[in-house]
């Protein structure tokens, strides 16, 4: 049966990616605000989710209606993430730019990562993958981890639509070797930060719309050991179909400096254009799993639980 639903899954992944770059834009427009609000409609446990979660990050000043509206907004975002990296396929060098704006705060900034190499960073904001895309089109080619699927064809075909620029796709075993070496031959490396992860040795507690959270620390940790800049910066998408880049600072952090800090410096950017578009995070996830105490704090979402190894964290961070 494993073998039967993975050929399948397959067949059906391959049909869209030969599929959906041969579609018109307004077409797939049209096709994410649909899938999203199928997806809103079937995902209760996701709805539940986003609706706490907004809950708690604005701290109950959001109607009803304006939560409703932040999530489906939120669905049909990630499906329009998702439908575009199939459509993406049709992308060239010739003709990405008309797709695309981009605003930078330091323009220096790419200019001096060209010749060092960088890390750059993005959240689950916008069009992530997108972004990425388009650096390769402009020749700053990303070393980025994905998460390999149960279904190794799925992988893949997967690998081939992120690498369609001229990237080049990981898997997460020794990620982190992987990176420094690519990053050691004056490389990029393309990091997703706002992953809500278990306290360890690579993470630290930030800010997090007035809460705490567990964050992974792996960009300021390659920065800083290897004297590059971390770069921030969003993709926003626009409603007639193109997208809205902005490049905020470079970060060039030093040997002694604080990696909380740092953390919590990138992260600020990030909440920013959150607050100024919502709908374009990913609600549906789970952002703040544990709690910083040993009581129940009601302004936390309710599926936020004690853990004792980020409570000793978040006391540690605070001495």
């Amino acid at each position: 049966m494993k073998k039967l639903r993975y050929f399948f899954e397959t067949a059906l992944v391959a049909f869209a990616a030969w599929l959906l770059p041969r579609l018109p834009r307004w077409f797939i427009m049209a096709l994410a605000r649909g899938v999203g609000r199928i997806a809103y409609l079937a995902d209760s446990r996701g709805r539940r989710t986003a609706r706490q979660n907004l809950r708690a990050a604005f701290r109950g000043t959001l109607s009803h209606a304006d939560v409703r509206r932040i999530t489906i907004g939120s669905y049909q975002n990630f499906a329009r993430t998702f439908l575009d990296l199939f459509w993406a396929q049709a992308l060239t060098q010739e003709n990405w730019q008309k797709h695309v704006s981009i605003r930078m705060d330091d323009p220096e900034a790419e200019t001096k990562a060209r010749e060092t190499g960088a890390v750059w960073v993005t959240p689950h904001f916008g069009n992530f993958e997108f972004v990425s895309l388009i650096w390769g089109f402009r020749k700053v080619p990303f070393t980025v981890v994905a998460q390999d699927f149960k279904n190794p064809e799925l992988t893949l075909i997967f690998k081939r639509l992120r690498e369609h620029s001229g990237h080049t796709v990981i898997s997460q075993e020794s990620a982190m070797l992987k990176l420094m070496k690519a990053l050691k031959r004056q490389g990029h490396a393309g990091l997703l930060t706002d992953l809500n992860i278990k306290p360890g040795r690579a993470a630290t507690v930030i800010e997090c719309f007035g809460m705490k959270t567990c964050v992974p620390t792996l960009h300021v940790e390659l920065a800083r050991r290897l004297g590059l800049s971390i770069i921030t910066g969003v993709c926003q998408p626009a409603s007639d179909g193109t997208y809205q880049v902005q490049i905020f600072e470079a970060i060039r952090p030093q040997p002694d400096d604080d990696t909380q800090a740092l953390t919590q410096r990138v992260w600020d950017h990030f909440e920013k254009a959150i607050r100024a578009y919502p709908e374009g995070w990913l609600w549906m996830y789970k952002h703040w799993r544990y709690l910083p105490g040993t009581e129940r704090d009601p302004a936390y979402p309710d599926y936020a639980n004690r853990y004792e190894p980020f409570r000793k964290l978040v006391e540690g961070e605070g001495k």
